[in-house]
């Protein structure tokens, strides 16, 4: 309860504070009190959501979701504005400082505040706040197709020009638009690639968040099949169970509906994909994370089959898993396909200039396509989304990889 009030009176000194560049910029009253109403409303549905309105355990449902993503939306347009005015302040106390002490009068009065700086902290404060509202208006659903080719020396001859579909964090518990996820699926089919990888965390916590979507997702199809693997997400680990059979039965249950939906779910398996005599090795690893993550992951296991000359696309939710295990293991991993980071679902790209993400400073490979001693990895910005519920400049991601074979000059 303490935190409670903590964050209630930070929030309102937060809102006078902003109120005052409002004043300032603008000499409608009614604007005053519209932002003020719609302030308190969000601070009211956000305590609602995650006190009396929210569900057992630590579940983050979509009511959660946008009562977050509206705070944060209000948060980040107040702590703009105040960095602003903050700055102001300290310079209208020096300047009253020293017209009292050098200055020809004697009086102490702090200069008043500025037009022109209120209206440009306002400016800069209301682009970060459009951008987080619009991220949940339509960025969530803002599906990329990011197409890439790799190279590789040992490429079995006939798997030259291979194409592989990788989606990743589909996170179903958090969709609410039927029609946009039709559309996704769609897309995905559109690639016609020869074979379709998923890379972990289907839900956000339950099996049962899937159910409505199992009809869209069966629809998926490649040539030579779909795969897929588990996430952190998919073990159930975020919240509370009445008992710990009914947690291994929701896993149970989800790992049926994925072979109701046609994956072939890898659980620290390998298979191979053959063309006449040429074969590609398939890895497929439990979630395995630095940190405090579920470490199930088992890379000896999963490779126990297959051989040290084959060319291998290993299966690994985190990409930490690359960093900290793989690419130093005995075998040579030619392609791993990870997500897991989502970019953090907030960021800039802009190709070839600017790739960045505060994810950066937790992930050191968090988007995009990597290589370190001769081994590539594919990090998926992730299908869906989870917390904030939308995204802005980190878009969902549809990777299309093609496999080349490299042909040395004579």
């Amino acid at each position: 309860m303490l935190r409670w009030i903590i964050f209630i009176i930070i929030y309102i000194i937060m809102g006078f504070y902003t109120l005052q560049a409002l004043k300032t910029a603008t000499r409608y009253p009614w604007v005053y009190y519209a932002t003020t109403l719609i302030s308190l409303i969000v601070l009211g549905n956000f305590i609602y959501q995650f006190t009396w309105g929210s569900e057992a355990g630590r579940v983050l449902s979509r009511p959660k979701s946008y009562a977050f993503g509206l705070l944060l939306a209000i948060i980040t347009f107040k702590i703009i504005t105040i960095i602003f005015l903050f700055s102001e302040d300290i310079f209208r106390l020096f300047a009253a400082g020293y017209q009292k002490f050098f200055g020809t009068s004697r009086e102490f009065s702090i200069p008043t505040r500025r037009r022109f700086l209120s209206m440009v902290a306002l400016g800069i404060a209301a682009l970060p706040f459009s951008a987080l509202l619009y991220g949940m208006y339509k960025g969530k659903y803002n599906f990329k197709v990011l197409k890439y080719n790799l190279e590789f020396d040992d490429l079995p001859d006939t798997f030259d020009g291979y194409q592989i579909t990788q989606i990743s964090d589909i996170h179903s518990g958090s969709f609410d638009d039927r029609k946009k996820i039709s559309y996704a699926i769609d897309l995905i089919n559109e690639q016609q690639s020869d074979i379709l990888f998923f890379t972990g965390d289907m839900v956000n916590n339950k099996a049962e968040e899937m159910r409505p979507w199992v009809e869209l997702f069966s629809k998926l199809h490649a040539k030579d099949g779909k795969y897929s693997i588990l996430g952190n997400h998919d073990y159930g680990d975020y919240i509370a169970w009445d008992s710990s059979e009914a947690k291994a039965s929701n896993l149970e249950d989800l790992k049926v509906m994925q072979r109701e939906m046609g994956f072939d779910l890898l659980l620290n398996e390998s298979r191979y994909i053959r063309k006449g005599e040429d074969r590609l090795a398939l890895i497929g690893v439990e979630n395995w994370g630095k940190g405090g993550f579920k470490k199930a992951g088992d890379l000896k296991k999963a490779s126990a089959a297959i051989s040290a000359d084959d060319f291998k696309i290993l299966l690994s939710h985190d990409p930490s898993h690359w960093e900290e295990q793989v690419i130093q293991d005995a075998y040579h991993y030619h392609l791993t396909l990870s997500g897991h980071t989502h970019g953090m679902q907030f960021g800039i790209e802009i190709p070839g200039l600017i790739k960045w993400s505060p994810v950066k400073w937790r992930y050191k490979y968090w988007a995009g396509i990597y290589e370190e001693l001769g081994q590539f990895i594919n990090v998926n910005r992730g299908f869906g989304f989870i917390g904030y519920p939308g995204r802005v400049g980190i878009w969902p991601e549809i990777s299309v990889i093609t496999l080349k074979k490299k042909h040395n000059a004579v």
